[in-house]
């Protein structure tokens, strides 16, 4: 990373956010500014069928600091976070979900912890502004990732962070699902990358809703966890295999 200030990737899978994803764009865009002058700003369309890809291009066509990586098809929550990382090319990567549950300007609270000794800046819920059955939930997940995969972490599914892009040359993701946070996690505290943590705000949807919270998604969750849980912690494959030799 360069001696000076570094330069930023931020990014935000989208998928149905056509009525928050250009607003927090323009935020992410004005937020940046007071960190660096080389930063970029993209946005994953992860094969939206509502207008959310028009409306990015449209925007793109006027804005040079905006990229947007199209999905043909929908690849999944982890398959957009997959393709934001891969896609960000500057020393800093940040992202958050294009639904405005999170605010960008809080990327600023994440930066103040950045530091020589951190690699990797993890936010966490201040409160859950949510339904009463998906805070529940929400916990309950929390705690069983948490306990079975030896997780550090106040929040594991807070999905407000900022690394340094070095971080991907150890650690290979590999899932197309939502436990890819919990992939993430695993593999950056595993491979000792330094983690703080730093309280952000969440905030109601008021747009389009949640595509987890449903039974069919939460059973592929568990099967997937399940399967996850197999490589990580018992075979232990990310420090044994090509991610570990990455470096």
């Amino acid at each position: 990373m360069s001696q000076q200030t570094p330069s930023l990737s931020i990014f935000f899978p989208a998928y149905n956010d056509a009525g928050t994803i250009a607003s927090l764009a323009l935020v992410a865009h004005m937020t940046a500014r007071k960190i660096t002058d080389d930063y970029e700003v993209i946005v994953i369309d992860d094969g939206s069928p509502d207008h959310t890809g028009e409306l990015l291009d449209e925007m793109a066509r006027h804005f040079p600091w905006l990229r947007v990586v199209h999905h043909p098809k929908n690849r999944g929550y982890g398959g957009a976070l997959r393709t934001g990382f891969e896609t960000a090319g500057k020393d800093l990567v940040f992202y958050t979900d294009g639904d405005a549950q999170y605010d960008p300007r809080e990327l600023l609270e994440l930066f103040k912890a950045f530091g020589p000794d951190v690699d990797f800046v993890n936010g966490y819920k201040i409160g859950r502004s949510d339904p009463l059955h998906r805070i529940v939930i929400g916990r309950a997940y929390h705690w069983f990732v948490r306990m079975v995969f030896g997780l550090r972490l106040r929040d594991v599914d807070c999905d407000f962070r900022l690394m340094r892009r070095d971080v991907f040359r150890k650690v290979v993701l590999s899932r197309n699902s939502g436990v890819i946070c919990v992939e993430l996690m695993k593999k950056v505290q595993d491979h000792g990358f330094r983690i703080a943590q730093v309280p952000v705000h969440h905030f109601h949807r008021t747009y389009g809703k949640s595509q987890f919270f449903n039974v069919p998604r939460v059973a592929r969750t568990l099967m997937d966890l399940t399967r996850l849980w197999l490589e990580l912690v018992v075979r232990k494959e990310h420090l044994n295999g090509p991610g570990a030799k990455a470096a």
